[in-house]
């Protein structure tokens, strides 16, 4: 009996142990870094006939070339994706998500990779908005119970005038009817409107600065010490993209302009 409660003792320390498992040796000898994502989310992850495309998949690309690893992607429904990470499904996410308080207590996040303030897209002929406070007495949209939307919100009650906000819950809604004259503007994340307007220049312009609380896209890793090594040599290797422009570079081909960005994680306002 006391020889089968020391095996069961042991099975169990093997257990915890594995479970603590450090992820950046886990994913070296594997020569895989395996990573979730949801690949409906331009700039970031998208499908161009049929393969992925975007700004995440270049980033990661680089990172394993840093770390000699392959870089194998997981593209799921987002509901599944978090799940899927602490399932240990694979060892990071690139979403991105936005940085918050809560979920730094949940996540091991990375240094940002994009700022996800909110901004305005106008029309690139519409003269009459250069700042966001132009859109006082016009009319603005954004997506149904989003965090964009309630930013809009918020701001618009700091203007002398009122405006009209639609709520949609397709922003490819929204952004026909900018088009068609039926908005002024429309807010969303700087990243997701930069990559509209680059895509249509002559249809579309941000207008900047940001307003609302500032906030930063980003990647994870699970939380604790397990991820923490692996986050760290993924952070240098980013270090190092910020320094010789590498980062620049990516962001303002895929998100459409170059984005100043933290060298650690950093929580919304």
């Amino acid at each position: 009996m006391k020889m089968m409660m020391a095996v069961g003792v042991l099975a169990m320390l093997s257990a915890s142990v594995m479970a603590q498992a450090d992820t950046l040796d886990d994913v070296k000898e594997r020569g895989v870094l395996r990573v979730g994502t949801e690949m409906q989310f331009a700039p970031f992850d998208y499908l161009e006939n049929g393969q992925q495309s975007g700004f995440n998949k270049a980033v990661f690309e680089e990172v394993g070339k840093a770390l000699g690893v392959e870089v194998g992607f997981v593209d799921l429904p987002w509901a599944s994706v978090l799940p899927g990470l602490e399932a240990d499904k694979y060892d990071m996410v690139a979403g991105p998500l936005i940085i918050t308080q809560e979920r730094m207590e949940r996540y091991r996040f990375t240094a940002p990779v994009a700022e996800s303030s909110v901004a305005l897209l106008t029309r690139a002929s519409d003269d009459s908005i250069h700042a966001p406070s132009d859109i006082a007495g016009k009319v603005a949209g954004g997506g149904k119970a989003s965090a964009q939307l309630a930013a809009l919100e918020s701001y618009v009650e700091t203007l002398d005038e009122p405006v009209e906000i639609r709520e949609y819950v397709d922003n490819n809604q929204a952004y026909a009817d900018l088009a068609a004259r039926r908005l002024d503007a429309v807010a969303n994340s700087l990243p997701n409107i930069a990559y509209i307007a680059k895509q249509r220049p002559s249809l579309f312009k941000v207008v900047t600065p940001s307003f609302g609380p500032q906030s930063w896209f980003a990647y994870i890793g699970r939380g604790g010490d397990e991820s923490a090594s692996l986050i760290d040599a993924f952070n240098a290797a980013l270090a190092e993209m910020r320094e010789d422009g590498r980062l620049a570079q990516l962001q303002e081909t895929w998100i459409g302009q170059a984005m100043d960005v933290p060298d650690h994680p950093v929580p919304a306002e």
